[in-house]
């Protein structure tokens, strides 16, 4: 089991998710919605969402048929199960916990966190390339509990670990050069 454990005070939290980069993702956040509303992702909604998570995931998600995606999503939205939930998006072609993760917060985005590298260093836990369900769970479970307990919701806790992740992120500067760009050979 991933020890997960906060790496900043827990004060923090909405002073970092305040710091949160304001993003337009209101199109996503309609799809979202829209998807909750019906019960499934339609599969314009589904490849939109994909792509904000993964932009290189396109031609992969794509892959899925309209019929693969209604009924897949569908199926997850009907289960309170998180296991079988995550179990449901994982059989979409070109979608791994990280984007099922998105799927999810974007249709209930009051009860999920993004799985993201970023939000992952801020709990102390190292990326994987690949994310077993057991991971998830354990990561929710986390999210969820520390939301809980500090009195915020499971978004504000997204994006203080984000933001404070993002914050930590120096750039590497050499004295006496200035900055620029790297250029291929």
């Amino acid at each position: 089991m991933p020890r997960f454990e906060l790496q900043f005070p827990p004060q923090q939290i909405e002073v970092l998710a305040s710091r949160f980069p304001d993003t337009d993702d209101a199109r996503y956040r309609a799809a979202g919605a829209a998807a909750r509303s019906r019960g499934h992702y339609a599969r314009g909604e589904f490849i939109a969402v994909c792509r904000w998570k993964t932009p290189r995931s396109g031609p992969k998600v794509a892959a899925n048929t309209a019929r693969a995606i209604a009924r897949l999503t569908r199926r997850a939205f009907a289960t309170d199960d998180e296991a079988r939930r995550m179990e449901a998006l994982l059989e979409l072609v070109g979608v791994g916990v990280p984007t099922a993760s998105t799927l999810l917060f974007f249709a209930f985005p009051d009860d999920y966190p993004i799985l993201d590298v970023r939000a992952l260093e801020s709990l102390g836990a190292k990326p994987r390339s690949q994310y077993p369900i057991s991971f998830w769970l354990d990561y929710l479970g986390v999210c969820r509990e520390l939301a809980s307990r500090y009195g915020v919701g499971v978004r504000t806790l997204d994006k203080a670990l984000w933001q404070h992740s993002k914050e930590r992120a120096k750039p590497v500067s050499v004295p006496g050069e200035t900055s620029r760009p790297i250029v291929a050979p």
